[in-house]
């Protein structure tokens, strides 16, 4: 490109302050002035490179352990064909194991460090591999196979699993000091753009930051140069330039007048070489994963959207897991309860309290917690006294001067509620699930709100893990609508682990 290139206007707000210094956002050259013909090929940055290589590391160390030791503690009583045979079984594993992991695509950079499919296609992998060398042990008659299917390869999954737990934990934290990051141009409306900077900005573990924008107009709202505190760097004419000068990993597109389909064809063509990725907002909000299904109309690309999915095999799987969870929790922490329904007791009262919540289909239930109030009052009543104004009362709860020292301790760590695992012992709630709703907050629901009831409601979800009681109404619900709309059994195994971070930290908690 012809003349040096300058730097684009400093993002002044706190959370738009960051470093991007592997490869510098730089500005639209001057009007008139033509892109080199060709882009130059973009390379990974460097911490992409680095995470990458590590986590393909890991996992074939795991790998490579879990066979030669194996091998080395005789699992399975040994090959009958001596040590070579023993050493053979433990090669079939280790290369049965990772030819799994590559077919299940477990090393897809773009699913790395964010997001439940991440985890999900382990566990894929590691099945497959048990049964492929289960169905191999019942063929050729190898009794010892058997427990290299049911111990080592379960126990290499598990492992790849907390590998990758820990290498994410490493990468969050890096992008919490605003490191690791993806710029992202965002192109359509400002008040889309506005929102997508809201959500990388909450979302900062995802590792997208918006770097720049362009808007039809070429400006922000009344004309502004900023939108969200984010640079306004051209109109749609502008793209392409903006993308080769600006060194972004992502273009985010969103439907807007001017932006037609065969403009969107034209800059995924530019695009290429460049290592940029095109994202495009499909205005289908809150809905993804395997709901989501592309079908082709005489080439034109269509997205077919399913009905979510609240029978099968998949729900009769959450069912059971349910009821086998509750009843080895009910077994850990029994202890634990006996402790703490004694102190609750001397507190004076009863341990335990009984609300009328509603579950799924409308149906009004029983649920059971430890009492952490003086007296038995109507903590929804207590509730409505103090939340702000076109708040959710279940969502805004305030500190109340009712609650015992100990419900207070009980309620910072969400040990009051141990005893909702009775309720999902009987089938009326899930260990995951939307929050159970008041008999009262129904009674006013809109027709969104109304479709957290079409499944159970949980001791956890994703209103759990993501701020609890410091959650606005409006948020909490589309956090439940996001659960209800985008359920799998990842999802389910994702937030209960997420859950034992939030319990133990109490935030959001009151």
């Amino acid at each position: 490109m012809n003349g040096p290139a300058q730097p684009l206007p400093e993002r002044r707000a706190d959370r738009a302050r960051l470093r991007l210094s592997d490869v510098p956002l730089r500005a639209v050259p001057p009007a008139g002035q033509a892109p080199a013909p060709e882009p130059p090929p973009r390379h990974h940055r460097r911490w992409e490179s680095w995470y990458h290589s590590t986590v393909v590391g890991s996992d074939l160390v795991i790998v490579l352990l879990a066979a030669v030791l194996g091998s080395e503690l005789n699992v399975g009583g040994g090959s009958p064909f001596g040590r070579e045979g023993s050493l053979a079984l433990a090669a079939v594993t280790a290369v049965a194991l990772t030819g799994s992991l590559a077919v299940h695509r477990v090393w897809d950079p773009r699913m790395l460090g964010a997001g439940s499919e991440e985890y999900a296609r382990i566990v894929r992998a590691t099945v497959t591999t048990a049964m492929v060398l289960g169905l191999l042990a019942l063929a050729v008659g190898v009794e010892s196979l058997r427990a290299w299917v049911f111990v080592v390869v379960p126990i290499a999954g598990v492992t790849m699993l907390l590998a990758r737990w820990l290498l994410r934990r490493l990468l969050h934290a890096r992008r919490s000091q605003n490191r690791c990051l993806h710029p992202v141009l965002a192109v359509g409306p400002p008040e889309w753009v506005a929102d997508m900077v809201a959500r990388t900005t909450r979302s900062r573990h995802h590792g997208w930051v918006v770097g720049a924008a362009c808007t039809p107009s070429g400006t922000g709202e009344s004309g502004a140069d900023t939108v969200a505190d984010v640079p306004v760097v051209g109109d749609f004419d502008t793209v392409k330039r903006t993308v080769w000068a600006g060194g972004y990993d992502i273009v985010a597109v969103a439907p807007a007048p001017g932006w037609s389909p065969r403009r969107l064809q034209q800059l995924a063509w530019d695009l290429e070489g460049t290592g940029t990725d095109l994202v495009v907002d499909p205005g289908l909000m809150e809905v993804a994963g395997p709901r989501l299904h592309v079908a082709p109309v005489d080439g034109f690309p269509l997205l077919r959207l399913t009905e979510p999915a609240f029978t099968g095999i998949a729900r009769l799987v959450k069912g059971v897991m349910d009821r086998i969870g509750a009843l080895l929790l009910l077994v850990i922490t029994a202890p634990l309860m006996l402790t703490l329904a004694i102190a609750v007791r001397r507190d004076g009262g009863p341990a335990f309290y009984m609300q009328t919540r509603t579950g799924k289909g409308g149906e009004p239930f029983r649920m059971v917690k430890f009492r952490s109030m003086v007296v038995d009052a109507d903590r929804h009543r207590a509730a409505l006294a103090s939340v702000d104004e076109g708040a959710g009362p279940l969502f805004k709860m305030r500190r109340d001067p009712r609650v015992t020292p100990v419900g207070r301790w009980l309620r910072r760590y969400s040990l009051d509620e141990l005893p909702q695992l009775f309720n999902v012992l009987t089938g009326s709630m899930s260990l995951v699930g939307p929050r159970p709703p008041l008999p009262e907050e129904v009674a006013v629901f809109t027709r969104d709100a109304h479709r957290r009831l079409l499944v159970k409601p949980g001791m956890t979800g994703l209103w759990q893990v993501s701020g609890r009681s410091d959650l606005s109404w409006e948020e909490s619900v589309r956090l439940d609508l996001r659960y209800v709309e985008n359920w799998t059994l990842a999802m389910d195994m994702s937030i209960l682990w997420k859950t034992l971070r939030a319990a133990r930290t109490g935030a959001g908690a009151y």
